[in-house]
């Protein structure tokens, strides 16, 4: 009887395990939802949305730009995102080449354009580069960018 009731009791917290684990992530969802957040945080820049931007910045998101030192922490890249939406109008596109998913974190390097135009006015700057970014699946699937690293193809002085 002893052996029947712990057998019970093993099984029944075995399928309990398998109820509350969340369902494997096929690579097709990982890169959809990879693909999402791109399109909105894109959108994002491309309409100056400095909102929805500060909305889709988590507390440890770290941006590395050229010439500059790294940006870390949801408050200085959230008053950059508010600075930029402010002083500029920005055109940019994205074209990534390739994206690894391992578990929870994803990289994914690619190729942009962006032109930037001064709204006080003043010459447009268009830069060409590449970036590498690196994602974090979010405990509901969803995925987030933590880290943005990108440069231009030329140097500043060469634009």
């Amino acid at each position: 009887m002893k052996a029947h009731t712990l057998a019970l009791s093993v099984l029944s917290l075995g399928l309990a395990a398998c109820a509350s684990s969340p369902a494997p992530h096929s690579r097709a969802q990982d890169l959809a939802g990879i693909d999402a957040f791109n399109q909105r945080y894109l959108k994002a820049i491309n309409d100056g949305d400095a909102d929805t931007l500060i909305a889709m910045t988590v507390d440890d998101h770290i941006m590395m730009m050229p010439n500059q030192p790294i940006i870390s922490g949801k408050a200085r890249l959230d008053a950059g995102s508010r600075r930029m939406a402010e002083q500029f109008n920005i055109h940019e596109t994205w074209q990534p080449l390739e994206t690894v998913i391992d578990g929870r974190l994803a990289y994914q390097r690619g190729t942009f354009s962006t032109t930037i135009t001064p709204k006080a006015g003043g010459p447009a700057r268009t830069t060409d580069g590449k970036f590498l970014r690196i994602y974090r699946r979010q405990d509901d699937g969803s995925w987030t960018m933590v880290i943005d690293s990108f440069s231009g193809d030329k140097p500043p002085e060469a634009r």
